[in-house]
């Protein structure tokens, strides 16, 4: 199966047409008329260009196209999803995974090795956002992919790249993940990794570096690959690759060992413990610790064959089952790589990108927000089928968030189309947000929903009062301390957009004295940076921490005369761009000059109007001129240009365009403009 960009078996349009996304969805074009139609009737009509020109009129117009464009989008069973675009990372490792499978095919891989290369920089380089430097492992992986793809390394982009790689030290200075890909076909070698031990699936919660002390994403990529990291298989390589060496006789030179008081040190040396065990170990426990790791593998394996909706977890479950001799046509296995299939996009132009995931709950609950605040009735047919697709995937099962809350009742929503593992305290903040907008024929089902929604959401605050994404007091320091662990955010700890979302929803609910909201609050404020912004875990960056952080603590009743909410609007005026608009480039979470700093873009200019609306600022010449920027950078079709990564996996180590936000986030901003806030304070107090 083939996946646009709104989840139809159709072709994508390739990158240089695309950047619209403008692909129409499921629903057949007379059912999209008839929404665009309905959708016209239930706003506010604009008037004609001709009669009144004025910047609100303007708005009025640029909101009216914008929402017939997003209903026009709306999948038949009720969901939107937009593509979720990562980086050549994904591409690459599906192919090292066909190869290894044996299972590679023509068509496939000529395919993957065309959007490989069209992504290639013109210094050789592959980089991991747009606009980014050229990144070391992102770079050899996709070099190696175009190899098996049968591109020679004489070809003038590959010499590029080769060489590139050289000057940045080599294979050896890759993350851990990439040189376990090339430990699979024997070009790397197995003993110069960092050691996982299986054994590490039976540690207790209560001992440091327990799987649950890793975040969820991690811990499901982490556990297979303890299999993998045993077995150590090799497959026979089809050509070498000394090229990417500094040195092809001495691949990895040494390297001197961290200070002993580190712990840096100490767990250099506790690497060298574990190899030293690898040699002889319990033979009876490693069995033992082999089938449980497999069992907990094969446990959590969603209905549609996934592993947690994402594609990393996925690939290394299947390698360690198929090693611990699971076939390619075992039920569990022929599920697997069937899901795998479903996350690839093909474009126009015969190309086929890897989603590292999909998002059709975030993507819907953002969407049914937007129409609502736009001014579309609330019980307009497509917001009461949004609902009733929303209600469909709320999850009544425990999951592996039960560790750590292990009394308290299911309600939640994941990110994914199948995800019942872990489900996502923002997403369920934002669906119930969503709902609450919505006027549904069922009002006992939806209220009944929301009340196990917050309820599951207040039982996962953490110690210090604000909420992370999956899981509750995921902040263990040692995680990221080890030497597998250079692959990115490795636990999950509370974070000022994810906390935002939740006290937001709670305000909504009526709950905004309740004492966990206070808490919530008290954390926020005091999460507050200098500069008057607030870090942006899940999206980039500041802008994007600070479009949420202003909404939810208005809502929840701080007035907007509050000093932190004034530093705030400081802050984004002090940022605006000259065009009006706003944007934040990803190097601001390693570098405080970008900081606010970057082409302007749609998404972030609709995360700094929301503050700035929410704050009372509606008349000020910063909304003027952000909302100006939107009416005059929308597109014929009612939907903005988009390039940017605007979205945040791991911070600076893995960036997310997603192809929605650039619709749904300035519909939402210009929707406020035109027809005021949803939830202002003096409503939740009548």
């Amino acid at each position: 199966m083939t996946a646009t960009t709104d989840g139809s078996t159709g072709a994508l349009p390739p990158r240089a047409t695309s950047a619209n996304d403008s692909s129409t969805s499921t629903t057949d074009s007379a059912s999209a008329a008839s929404a665009a139609s309905t959708a016209r009737s239930t706003t506010a009509t604009p008037p004609p260009p001709a009669a009144v020109d004025t910047p609100f009129a303007a708005a009025e117009r640029a909101t009216a196209r914008a929402v017939d464009h997003l209903l026009a989008r709306q999948n038949a069973e009720g969901w939107w999803k937009g593509d979720l675009e990562t980086n050549v990372t994904m591409d690459a490792e599906d192919l090292l995974l066909r190869q290894f499978l044996g299972i590679q095919d023509e068509r496939t891989t000529r395919a993957a090795a065309l959007f490989i290369r069209s992504e290639q920089r013109p210094d050789g380089t592959w980089a991991t956002f747009l606009g980014g430097p050229g990144e070391l492992s992102a770079t050899i992986e996709a070099y190696v992919a175009l190899r098996l793809a049968g591109d020679s390394p004489e070809a003038p982009h590959m010499a590029a790249a080769s060489a590139w790689i050289r000057e940045q030290g080599g294979v050896a200075a890759a993350r851990v993940f990439t040189r376990i890909w090339l430990a699979l076909f024997g070009w790397w070698k197995w003993e110069d990794l960092p050691e996982m031990p299986p054994e590490l699936i039976f540690l207790p919660k209560w001992v440091p570096l327990n799987i649950y002390d890793f975040g969820c994403w991690a811990r499901q990529t982490i556990v297979p690959l303890t299999i993998v990291s045993a077995l150590r298989p090799v497959r026979p390589a089809p050509f070498p690759l000394d090229e990417l060496h500094t040195d092809p006789l001495r691949p990895n030179p040494p390297r001197p060992p961290a200070p002993v008081a580190s712990w840096d040190g100490f767990f250099q040396r506790l690497d060298k413990v574990l190899h030293q065990y690898r040699k002889l170990p319990l033979k009876r426990l490693r069995r033992n610790a082999l089938a449980s790791a497999s069992r907990w593998i094969v446990e959590r394996q969603e209905n549609d064959g996934c592993w947690g909706g994402i594609q990393p977890p996925a690939v290394y479950s299947i390698i360690a089952l198929h090693l611990l001799g699971y076939d390619l046509d075992h039920p569990v296995l022929r599920a697997g790589l069937a899901s795998l299939d479903r996350f690839a996009v093909w474009r126009e132009d015969g190309a086929r990108m890897i989603e590292a995931c999909q998002s059709p709950v975030w993507d819907t609950c953002l969407a049914t927000i937007a129409l609502a605040d736009a001014g579309v009735k609330p019980d307009h047919p497509a917001l009461v089928k949004a609902v009733d697709w929303m209600l469909d995937e709320q999850i009544h099962r425990p999951g592996d968030w039960t560790v750590r809350r292990p009394g308290l009742t299911p309600g939640g929503w994941a990110f994914e189309f199948h995800n019942d593992n872990y489900p996502d305290i923002d997403d369920t903040a934002e669906v119930v947000l969503a709902l609450k907008r919505v006027a549904h024929p069922d009002r006992v089902r939806v209220d009944a929903a929301v009340q196990r929604a917050a309820r599951w959401n207040l039982g996962m605050q953490s110690r210090n009062g604000a909420w992370g994404a999956f899981d509750a007091d995921n902040t263990s320091p040692f995680p990221n301390r080890l030497p597998f662990s250079d692959f990115g955010e490795v636990v999950d700890p509370p974070s000022a957009d994810v906390t935002a979302h939740v006290v937001e929803m709670l305000a909504v609910l009526g709950k905004q004295h309740d004492p966990r909201t206070r808490r919530g609050i008290e954390w926020l404020l005091a999460e507050q940076e200098e500069n008057g912004g607030w870090f942006g875990r899940w999206g980039v960056n500041y802008v994007y921490g600070t479009g949420s952080v202003v909404p939810a603590l208005v809502t929840a009743g701080i007035p907007a005369s509050h000093p932190a909410i004034r530093r705030a609007v400081r802050w984004l005026e002090s940022v605006q761009n000259t065009d009006g608009g706003w944007g934040e480039d990803l190097r601001s979470y390693h570098d405080d000059a970008w900081i606010g700093r970057g082409a302007s873009t749609a998404s972030q200019t609709a995360w700094a109007l929301m503050a700035l609306l929410a704050a009372g600022e509606r008349e000020s010449e910063a909304v003027r001129r952000g909302v100006a920027h939107l009416v005059a950078t929308q597109t014929e079709d009612g939907t903005w240009d988009e390039p940017y990564f605007t979205g945040t996996g791991f911070p600076w180590d893995f960036s997310i365009n997603y192809h929605l936000y650039r619709q749904v986030f300035p519909v939402t901003a210009l929707g406020r403009y035109v027809h005021g806030e949803p939830f202002a304070p003096e409503r939740l107090e009548a």
